[in-house]
């Protein structure tokens, strides 16, 4: 019996180091490409897009929610789910504004316009609400890439034919149709509408909040954007902006799908650093209004300093 188990183990042992001089000498061919997180999301399917929810100022403000599926149908119902206003999908006192009861009838995507058919319960909201709802749809949808408009149907009928007192918006939404929106001109002349961004502190967390606003104003928009965010004044409390009031916009120029911007030095903070919160406010702004840009290049004094790329913002 001992001779036996002593057997064993040398039998045991043995193998064992045959096995690991094996796999010692098979050549193993090494990968120096290395997914990235962003790599590993597109492959699994998994990746962030943007939702708009309520905060307690009556403002819709941006923040993200995972996509699970890569089917653009499931990744449309998936923002619609977070857009109702129930206990899972609030935080840090955002809330979705839709009736929990909503159901998605329908999903149709053709030529880039996704139409969705929804059920009467997307008529269940006060009159004041209603466009703020519409707004918080139509731009959590269009976050979604290759998605260029929104018609809204209930119970298969257009929304407008259901609310006359809509008539006046377009039958494909696009985010033209403004939020947030802050009317400051003073004649009813040279008017410009701009879509800005600006930052909000909730908790711990910094969040964007879009504005459309309407100012007398003719010049390109690239610089209203640049000089209001620039602005000492901004309308509401809760809202900030981190670019300072020094920073000018020496110059920009369109090329293809990108947009150069060159500003002077006063871009940079006392560590002579860009802050995150500087390059997502101009970059959500110019991606908003500027439709055919996908990406935009940074510069002082014509030194390139960062660059972003519509959809890569996280």
């Amino acid at each position: 019996m001992l001779l036996r188990k002593a057997l064993n183990k040398i039998f045991i042992t043995s193998l064992t180091v045959l096995i690991l001089l094996v796999v010692y000498l098979i050549p193993v061919e090494k990968n120096e490409d290395l997914p990235t997180n962003l790599e590993i999301e597109y492959m699994t399917g998994l990746g962030n897009s943007y939702v708009y929810l309520l905060n307690k100022e009556n403002q819709l403000v941006q923040t993200k929610v995972l996509l699970d599926e890569s089917d653009i149908v499931k990744q449309v119902e998936k923002i619609i789910d977070s857009l109702k206003d129930r206990e899972s999908n609030s935080f840090h006192t955002l809330r979705g504004m839709m009736n929990p009861t909503l159901t998605v009838k329908n999903v149709e995507l053709k030529d880039k316009v996704v139409t969705v058919d929804l059920s009467n319960d997307f008529l269940d909201t006060s009159d004041n609400l209603m466009l703020k709802q519409i707004e918080a749809l139509t731009y959590s949808i269009l976050s979604l890439e290759n998605i260029s408009g929104l018609q809204i149907k209930i119970e298969g009928v257009e929304l407008s034919k259901v609310l006359p007192s809509l008539s006046n918006l377009p039958k494909v939404l696009t985010k033209d149709i403004g939020i947030n929106k802050v009317y400051s001109f003073m004649e009813p002349k040279d008017i410009a509408k701009v879509n800005l961004y600006y930052v909000a502190k909730l908790g711990s967390s910094n969040y964007y909040v879009p504005v459309t606003k309407y100012v007398n104003d003719t010049k390109d928009k690239i610089k209203i954007i640049i000089d209001e965010l620039a602005s000492n004044y901004i309308y509401e409390p809760n809202l900030m902006s981190f670019l300072n009031k020094n920073v000018k916009l020496l110059g920009y120029e369109e090329i293809n799908d990108q947009m150069i911007l060159n500003f002077n030095d006063a871009i940079f903070n006392d560590e002579n650093q860009i802050l995150e919160e500087v390059i997502y406010t101009i970059s959500y702004s110019v991606f908003d209004n500027y439709k055919d840009t996908n990406e935009i290049i940074f510069k002082v004094d014509n030194q390139e300093i960062s660059k972003n790329m519509r959809y890569c913002l996280e």
